[in-house]
């Protein structure tokens, strides 16, 4: 078994991307998604590359029915058991808003109140169980949710972070009756103080739990009619992957899972040909993604909110999304202003230009319009040819005559719109946090962003742009590298001076074992083991952490202590670079103890990507009038996976493959690299 394969299904197409280790080639496919059931795009688009499954030794998949369960509110039908008193915790929240300004808002928690059951138990924060758990009324209310039609349970109880005691034995109770394996406990999911948060991460996961472990166990079952007989793994949103066990049992580690993978393949990629500093712009049919790698590391953040009142608690990396995807429609509102999204257009029906029935404008229509995508090389293999005519005629209806432009100026427009909002989100996730646009390089990929790397370098200010070999399936390619990796959390709650280090490196020794169990379960291989530890940390008084790496050994799965003066040495360290400076006498304590067991995957060697042996003129297709500002100019159009390593392409020009197009605007130039990624710069810098 020598290849592996890996599938990021997007809003608008699915991308494979199949590496043969035996022989370091690599070949891409990119297929329409399948609606409503993604099963058939996924399948659909590794049979275009793969005849025999018996030959394929991974499969790794990116995906996105969690977050469009999420996102649609489309999940099963499922109740809660929680603590007398606290039925409505999901639904107060923080007591936030969906708005700033004015005080009228909705909210409906997935799970509605009638579904949300009390009973009787009582665990102090302190661990202490005042109350022990009434089963016979937990049996009662798990009796009531099945008679209801409830598919999935959450079990939620009162500071089961600090003593699981009365939950586990809930638990127990409702299991042993339950129609499916379908019950979540919040000392399962999320053993961390803040009720709330782990309230809202554990009714999630099992508001995910009956779709995305139907849709998993759906593929799992076809890869076997198949021939297949290696791993089947997923990409959680922390950029590792897991068993599909762990897939079914923690859906809600996938809410980000796709354009996680493609952040950890632009952040391989871009280390492999130099670049430590990177943002990311992944541009699909529906959404354009952004994320930054500093000095080769991606940002985690702890928890995230996929919709308004829909908190996740889980390890993400910190990826901004916005609708401005190729599919996103142009319209312009009662004040006269052009507005890109957040409606797409997505796969069905798509674009005008698709002739599928969609009458609205977008983005791609607009790039058709001025010449920038060719319309006899539709990407996807969902056309022979893109109807040309039919996106002006929708341009000019919608956007055109409402704003008294001429097709051609309100195709700019809607482009001008799009690359604003791109920017903006590009100047959130550098500039907003203190980052320096001009030491970073861009990378856009994506089925569209490389049409746009221009438009980014002039709007934001960042000196140069890489583009990847196959920038359409990034996200498909990172679920072939990516490593596997398992997070832990536990709350300590304890100030340093309290601190009993033997206690809390029992912990951090039962998260390793944990771990590394499910390493060894795995039938990958790993070049290494890493363990990393991290505390929330905070001075007493204050309510937001800072996030403290420990540097604790581990020897042959044994975990040392790290003594009390190690661990406030870690937080005056962390503190200090955070913030710049210390507080005078303040003390500091010790919230959540994190722990991450990681996998390292072997890495494919990105030199089998690069180009062979060729030259520019074998390269160069002929060249179309394309519109760039305010003029159409002829440009030169190339076949880029035949442009030779070290070919410099000055602008404009026009790079065509079958997974995308990538434009290099007046003024820029590119050239290849010994990886073959195409490196954007201004001429002359």
């Amino acid at each position: 078994m020598t290849k592996m394969i890996g599938v990021d299904v997007g809003g608008t197409f699915t991308d494979v991307f199949v590496l043969d280790e035996a022989t370091g080639s690599a070949e891409v496919a990119k297929v329409p998604t399948s609606r409503p059931d993604q099963s058939g795009g996924f399948l659909n688009g590794i049979a275009r590359k793969v005849d025999d499954l018996s030959g394929v030794g991974v499969v790794v998949h990116g995906t996105t029915a969690g977050t469009n369960a999420l996102l649609e509110r489309k999940g099963a039908k499922i109740g809660i058991i929680t603590t007398e008193g606290l039925r409505d915790v999901l639904e107060m929240r923080r007591r936030d808003r969906p708005r700033t300004w004015g005080l009228r808002g909705d909210f409906e928690p997935v799970v509605p109140r009638n579904l949300r059951l009390e009973v009787p138990e009582r665990t102090l924060a302190d661990g202490t169980v005042r109350v022990a758990v009434d089963l016979d009324a937990v049996r009662g209310a798990a009796a009531q949710l099945i008679d209801n039609g409830c598919r999935a349970v959450a079990i939620l109880f009162a500071n089961a972070y600090a003593n699981p005691e009365n939950e586990r034995r809930a638990v127990e109770a409702v299991r042993a009756f339950w129609p499916n394996s379908h019950v979540s406990a919040s000392s399962e999911i999320l053993p961390e103080i803040r009720e709330f948060e782990r309230f809202s991460t554990t009714a999630l996961n099992a508001y995910l739990q009956p779709e995305v472990s139907g849709y998993i166990e759906r593929l799992d079952n076809a890869l076997k009619q198949g021939g297949f007989g290696g791993e089947f793994m997923i990409v959680q949103s922390n950029g590792g992957v897991m068993g599909t066990d762990t897939a079914c049992r923690l859906p809600v580690r996938t809410a980000l899972s796709g354009p996680a993978a493609g952040v950890i393949a632009a952040g391989h990629i871009a280390r492999t040909a130099g670049f430590e500093n990177i943002i990311t712009g992944d541009m699909g049919g529906t959404s354009f993604d952004v994320a930054l790698i500093s000095e080769g590391q991606s940002m985690l953040s702890p928890q995230t909110s996929i919709d308004f009142g829909m908190v996740v608690r889980t390890p993400m990396i910190e990826i901004t999304t916005i609708g401005a995807g190729g599919g996103s429609i142009a319209w312009v509102d009662k004040g006269g202003l052009l507005n890109i999204g957040p409606e797409s257009a997505g796969s069905s029906p798509g674009p005008v230009a698709y002739g599928l029935g969609n009458t609205k404008p977008t983005v791609t229509d607009a790039n058709v319009v001025l010449g920038r995508i060719d319309p006899d090389s539709p990407i996807g293999g969902k056309l022979d040819r893109l109807d040309v005519e039919a996106a002006a005629r929708a341009i000019d209806d919608h956007v055109g005559k409402e704003l008294g432009l001429t097709t051609t100026e309100a195709a700019e427009a809607i482009l001008t719109v799009a690359n604003s909002r791109m920017a903006g989100a590009i100047r959130l996730v550098s500039i907003e946090r203190g980052f320096d646009p001009k030491r970073f390089a861009f990378m856009p990929f994506g089925g569209g962003g490389a049409l746009h790397t221009g438009a980014m370098l002039k709007e934001v200010g960042i000196g140069s742009a890489i583009v990847p070999r196959y920038p359409g399936v990034t996200s498909a390619m990172g679920c072939v590298i990516a490593d596997m990796r398992q997070d832990f959390v536990q709350t300590i709650n304890a100030t340093t001076a309290s601190l009993d280090t033997e206690d809390m490196r029992a912990v951090m020794q039962r998260h390793v074992d944990d771990g590394l169990a499910l390493l060894e379960a795995a039938q990958s291989r790993f070049e290494a083991r890493d363990i990393v530890f991290e505390l929330d940390m905070a001075y007493i008084g204050q309510t937001h952490t800072v996030s403290v790496p420990l540097p604790v050994k581990v020897t042959d799965g044994r975990v040392h202590a790290a003594s009390v003066e190690e661990v406030e040495h870690a937080f005056e360290e962390t503190y200090r670079a955070t913030y710049g400076r210390l507080l005078k006498d303040g003390m500091c304590r010790v919230m959540n103890l994190r722990t991450a067991v990681i996998g390292r995957r072997p890495k494919f060697d990105l030199r089998t990507l690069a180009p062979v042996a060729g030259d520019m003129k074998a390269a160069k297709l002929g060249s179309r009038k394309v519109h760039f500002g305010d003029a159409w100019h002829e440009t030169a159009i190339y076949d880029r996976l035949a442009l030779p390593i070290g070919a410099a392409i000055p602008g404009p020009a026009i790079l065509v493959q079958p997974d995308t197009t990538v434009l290099i605007d007046p003024g820029l130039v590119g050239q290849t690299d010994d990886y073959g990624n195409t490196i954007i710069t201004v001429e002359g810098a």
